[in-house]
């Protein structure tokens, strides 16, 4: 029997990403219509956007905890969130999580080395760029991180809430981000980071100036393997 997979969601569009990649690229293991037990929990994101415009970081891990718990209550057995800004809370909740979490950083990270990248390229909300949470997986896995700089990281920021979170896809808005990306390959980066879960619904792999590390979807496979374990 496969385990029960929570989803602490944040977005909706990032989070569905994340569901239907489980799902779909379940049967491939397990069989045709085939997938482990899922379920989802998520508060609304301006609750979340509250608490992380204002840096209170323990609001946000509490918000993730009571989903946490939530989830854990009707079955679920490991618990993932296809979010990658709300990660810089996680530390603040582990130890009272009823449940493991899979870490979506350490996930592209681990993806990372396996290919041979070093240096990785980070896009997403300007709070994941500012942020520790790529900076701390990739060192700790002996690689560099970059960004864009503070102008494009307010850019990316604006594409990320404005449009992708509402599933708007403007083709203006896949050429900016790739001009993003390549502004990180001409700074020495051999991969970029996909690191808002809605980024990958517009960046395309086959017209991407670097190799992309779809955070959405690796997460999605961690917990595949794991539930099948």
């Amino acid at each position: 029997m496969a385990r029960h997979i929570g989803i602490v969601a944040c977005s909706a569009e990032g989070a569905a990403l994340c569901y239907v990649t489980l799902c779909t690229e379940a049967a491939d293991r397990m069989g045709r219509h085939n997938h482990p037990e899922v379920s989802m929990h998520t508060h609304p994101l301006a609750r979340y956007m509250a608490h992380i415009e204002a840096g209170n970081w323990q609001a946000v891990a509490d918000l993730m905890l009571d989903s946490a718990r939530r989830l854990a209550a009707i079955g679920a057995q490991v618990l993932i969130c296809p979010d990658n800004t709300i990660h810089q809370a996680l530390p603040l909740l582990v130890r009272d999580s009823p449940r493991p979490w899979l870490h979506i950083a350490e996930e592209v990270v681990r993806e990372a080395a396996a290919r041979g990248y070093r240096r990785l390229g980070v896009v997403g909300t300007r709070y994941l760029m500012e942020g520790p949470v790529y900076r701390e997986a990739a060192a700790a896995a002996g690689m560099e991180t970059e960004t864009p700089d503070e102008s494009d990281r307010a850019g990316i920021n604006r594409v990320i809430f404005d449009e992708l979170v509402y599933g708007r896809l403007r083709p203006e808005s896949r050429a900016y981000l790739n001009e993003m990306i390549a502004r990180l390959k001409s700074r020495g980066c051999d991969a970029a980071v996909l690191g808002c879960t809605e980024i990958p619904l517009l960046v395309d792999p086959q017209t991407a100036p670097l190799p992309v590390l779809d955070s959405t979807r690796l997460l999605a496979r961690a917990a595949l393997r794991e539930a099948l374990a």
